[in-house]
């Protein structure tokens, strides 16, 4: 019998979070290598190589590589000859494993996880409870798999039930551009097939925890039914064209994994989830003589991918900028912002939209005119930092405050991840503003331009408040222009026509 201390496992858990925060697994940055070397189109490359050059600089000084941390979740297999010392549950034992590591004063993650989800959503401010996914096994020891799930992939989660001859490859082609970018592409495709509802989608989720292989299934060839299904969703996802960030290009998806069970005779379950460029998770065993140790990969690895502005990009001071100025800017320009710009998410924008609905004044000292805005929650800072990793949340779930901010607030643009909404792009095109991209899964890298930092209101919101970030030489792409055109339109459309013979990531 194993004997499994309590201080083991919890202690094992926060080293494995802290871990993940950190490191892409090799077979991601292989994949996102061979992605980076067959990209044609320009803006995609751009985005791979920034995604690239961050993930190397959070593996040297071990800081986030995404601002969302993500919601953690466990699965765990205990084996039933092991017993574990202490009073805790395991979901306890768990959740303090992600307090302790979320809470590290020398690399804190952030804390995103709020309770009374319907009602007040108040932060939990240490990223607890985990969601816990645990089963009995034969063995002795007990074997853990943590993954941090950032919100923007899993808010692309997609689930139906089928009738039994409707094809799933046809299914989860209709879904994926329903998805948009906010799930930070290039990533992976987890797909679940059977047994009921909730199992479908716990097979999907399960599946993300597969190493990246399509490399070698391309190179053999499928021996089953479930292979021939990942090629082809793979071949089709790509030749979509919607590429890195959603610019357009020839990789969508990095990988797609299956699992299947068994169903009702009436039935298909059929569930898909993404995972992002920030896809992190590990595994460990415990047997009894120690908590797990973890190897840190080797920095080797890494391609040699320097990412650099590069020539044409356009300099703007963000101080003193003017509606003549947003007007000029074109779709797909690449621009470096210097100067003070305000933030705000979710809940400051419910705030914000509220008191100027009703005509009542903003808090003192804040003021959206002639400002631009960027949507981020960023990681506390650690050290010398202003500000720890701090890239860009989803835009569209903005897109219900952007008239009355525009509008009433005064704002020049706004600066986040991922398309716009129709709706929105219309009350952009109106104002004649201007929405702005920086690359999903380039937080730290993005921090670096960042110079200064200070709470103006709402401070109690924690990540959620408003700052005013000064910024030099921040990177970001005009993804829709003043007048109302989206390069998450016309970049894809492009690739998707141009795309057929050209080779994806893995040939």
């Amino acid at each position: 019998m194993a004997l499994i201390r309590e201080d083991d496992l919890i202690g094992s858990v926060a080293d494995a979070l802290q871990y993940i925060s950190f490191y892409h697994s090799p077979d991601f940055i292989a994949a996102m290598g061979r992605a980076f070397e067959l990209e044609q189109s320009p803006a995609a490359r751009d985005a791979i190589a920034q995604i690239l050059a961050n993930s190397r600089l959070c593996a040297e000084g071990h800081r986030p590589i995404c601002q969302d941390t993500g919601i953690v979740v466990a699965f765990v297999k205990v084996g039933m000859g092991a017993r574990f010392t202490g009073q805790r549950s395991l979901a306890d034992m768990i959740d303090e494993g992600v307090r302790r590591a979320y809470l590290d004063p020398d690399n804190r993650l952030r804390a995103s996880i709020v309770a009374d989800p319907a009602g007040k959503r108040g932060n939990t401010r240490d990223n607890t409870p985990a969601v816990v996914h645990a089963e009995l096994v034969p063995g002795e020891g007990v074997d853990v798999t943590v993954a941090a799930k950032g919100g923007g992939s899993e808010n692309k989660s997609m689930f139906e039930m089928l009738n039994p001859s409707d094809s799933v490859a046809d299914w989860v082609l209709a879904r994926v551009p329903e998805m948009g970018a906010g799930w930070c592409p290039p990533g992976m495709l987890g797909v679940g097939i059977g047994g009921s509802a909730e199992k479908a989608m716990l097979l999907a989720k399960e599946s993300l925890l597969e190493t990246i292989d399509m490399p070698e299934l391309k190179a053999r060839g499928p021996r089953t039914h479930l292979e021939e299904l990942r090629m082809e969703i793979f071949d089709r996802v790509n030749a979509l064209g919607i590429g890195a960030q959603g610019l357009g290009g020839l990789t969508t998806v990095l990988d797609v994994k299956v699992r299947d069970y068994p169903t009702h005779a009436a039935s298909l379950p059929v569930a898909v989830i993404p995972n992002c460029a920030a896809t992190r998770h590990v595994h460990f065993h415990l047997d009894g003589s120690g908590p797990a140790r973890l190897e840190p990969p080797d920095l080797a690895s890494w391609p040699q991918v320097a990412w650099a502005p590069g020539p044409g990009v356009r300099r703007v001071q963000l101080d003193g900028l003017t509606r003549e100025q947003v007007a000029s800017w074109k779709p797909g320009e690449r621009l470096l912002l210097s100067g003070r710009l305000l933030t705000g998410r979710d809940a400051a924008h419910k705030r914000i939209c509220a008191l100027l609905e009703a005509g009542q004044p903003l808090p003192d000292g804040l003021s959206f005119g002639d400002r631009v805005i960027y949507y981020v929650g960023p990681v506390d800072p650690v050290g010398t930092e202003v500000v720890g990793p701090a890239g860009p949340t989803t835009a569209n779930r903005m897109d219900r405050f952007t008239e009355t901010m525009l509008g009433k607030a005064g704002l020049l643009a706004m600066i986040g991840k991922a398309e716009r909404g129709p709706e929105a792009v219309e009350v952009i095109r109106r104002h004649r503003s201007a929405y702005l991209i920086a690359v999903g899964g380039a937080a730290f890298l993005v921090s670096k331009a960042i110079r200064a930092s200070r709470v103006v209101a709402f401070g109690e919101l924690g990540m959620e408040a408003v700052y005013e970030f000064e910024v030099r030489d921040m990177p970001v792409t005009v993804a829709v222009d003043a007048n109302g055109e989206s390069v998450h339109e016309s970049g894809p459309r492009e690739w998707q026509a141009r795309i057929s013979g050209i080779p994806v990531a893995v040939e």
